[in-house]
Parts: C-alpha cells; sequence; structure tokens
C-alpha cells in the first residue's frame, strides 16, 4: 500500500513538561510584549489625566472632550463638577472627567537683553 498507517502519540512521547512550556511560550511572550508596549503605556496616561484633573484651578484653560475651550472660572471642590467660561460672560457647567487637556501657557520666545 502506497498509505502508511498513522499510530497516536503518548504523552511521554511528546516531550512531556518541557513541551507543555514550549507551547506556551509564544503566548507568554505575546502577553510581555503586549504589556509593555499596550498596557503600561496606557496606565501611565491615565495616571498623568487624573492628577491634572485633581490640579485644576481657576483660570486655566482648557479643552473638553468635545472641543470645547474654555477657562476654569470655579472648581467646585466636593462635586464632579467645574464651572468653565467658554465666551464673555457665558459660562457652562462640566463635570471633570470630560475634560481632555489642560492646555499649558506658551512662553514668549524674545530674547533677553543683554
Amino acid at each position: 500500500m502506497f498509505i502508511s498507517p498513522a499510530y497516536a502519540q503518548d504523552a511521554a512521547a511528546a516531550g512531556g513538561a518541557a513541551g507543555i512550556v514550549m507551547q506556551l511560550a509564544p503566548l507568554m511572550l505575546i502577553f510581555v510584549v503586549f504589556y509593555f508596549l499596550l498596557i503600561r503605556p496606557q496606565q501611565k496616561r491615565a495616571k498623568e489625566h487624573r492628577a491634572m484633573l485633581t490640579q485644576l484651578k481657576r483660570n486655566d484653560r482648557i479643552i473638553t472632550a468635545g472641543g470645547i475651550i474654555g477657562t476654569v472660572t470655579k472648581v467646585k471642590e466636593g462635586s464632579e463638577e467645574v464651572e468653565i467660561e467658554i465666551a464673555p460672560n457665558v459660562r457652562i457647567n462640566v463635570v471633570r472627567n470630560t475634560i481632555s487637556t489642560l492646555i499649558k501657557p506658551v512662553a514668549a520666545n524674545d530674547a533677553k537683553p543683554a
């Protein structure tokens, strides 16, 4: 006959514990790569965002998640709300977690006099 019979291997012939470790090694490597490239940087960004939200103060310029740019006029300590001014005499209350970015003032690049 041209076809040879195939026999099942027993567990000892497959390599035992070393075979299982070698099969799981690529999965563990993928998890480690995902942790350092995706999970850890995301946790770091979330921690920085929480710190930024707790340090909000009056006259900070912010951008909300909806794209509204405004200036903080009142930070309510016991509440999750922040009052921002988006135009002269136009104030709105936003939830603190919807603030996405704190706009840092840009210093002028003027040369110092000698």
